[in-house]
């Protein structure tokens, strides 16, 4: 029984329709297809900061282990895996095959990752067959040839003597098969171990793989980082190798 002059109202409730439901997981797809790019773009700037920041900290080891040992580079034998240890807590041998180029500064460092670069994810199974892990602490590689127990005080100009960079490959002594240079023959390619008929061509992306803007499987549009006997790091665009003097390597 109502009471006189009292009213009821009713709200009616009404749901999305099935359109309207379309319509907002429309608008969300699109800003996910806008965003995900952003948001990989910046996950892998972020991956390249810390590769640089830790390739800066190798060149500090470095330059502190020269000024232990009158200027001479160490004599890292094969240096040419990317292992560190024996057995847990145990380092392998200089001499070791299997051993990674960083243990020769073992003495200057207080932890192996700085070695690692978060970009390096693949383990290049063809090449060694190693721990997934072990790529983590050891992403870069050695100017071997050029630098193995040499005293750098002949090298003349040390901000353009490069010692290391990032590559697939821990030791790189073979010049254009596995260096940036191309014996400064102009039109020629560098890198001929990983391109197109090389036997390691499957790696080829894993080498200028920051910034990386094309999807070819011979082309990244992307560039590679170099660390200077002086102790800076710069960045490399991918390249056939026209503008990377040998000099660059040998010290010349």
């Amino acid at each position: 029984m109502r009471g006189k002059g009292k009213s009821i109202i009713v709200t009616e409730r009404r749901g999305f329709t099935l359109v309207e439901l379309l319509v907002v997981i429309a608008i969300i797809a699109i800003l996910m297809a806008i965003l995900m790019p952003v948001m990989r773009k910046a996950k892998e700037s972020a991956r390249e900061v810390i590769c640089r920041a830790h390739l800066r900290n190798v060149g500090l080891v470095v330059l502190m282990y020269l000024d232990d040992n009158d200027d001479t580079m160490p004599n890292s034998h094969r240096a040419n895996r990317y292992l560190w240890y024996d057995s847990p807590g145990v380092f392998k041998k200089t001499d070791d095959e299997d051993a990674y180029w960083g243990i020769v500064y073992i003495a200057h460092i207080k932890e192996t990752k700085i070695f690692g670069c978060p970009s390096l994810r693949r383990v290049p199974e063809l090449i060694y067959n190693v721990d997934p892990a072990a790529i983590q602490e050891a992403a870069y590689a050695l100017n071997h040839k050029y630098t193995r127990g040499r005293n750098v005080t002949g090298i003349r100009h040390h901000s353009q003597f490069i010692v290391a960079h990032d590559h697939i490959e821990p030791r790189v002594e073979n010049d254009v098969r596995d260096m940036f240079h191309n014996n400064d023959s102009p039109g020629a390619m560098n890198l001929t171990h990983y391109r197109e008929g090389g036997s390691r061509a499957r790696f080829y992306r894993d080498i200028f793989r920051h910034n990386i803007r094309i999807s070819e499987r011979f082309k990244t549009g992307g560039r590679a980082n170099i660390l200077w006997l002086d102790g800076h790091v710069s960045s490399l665009e991918e390249t056939t190798g026209d503008n990377v003097p040998k000099r660059w390597y040998t010290g010349d």
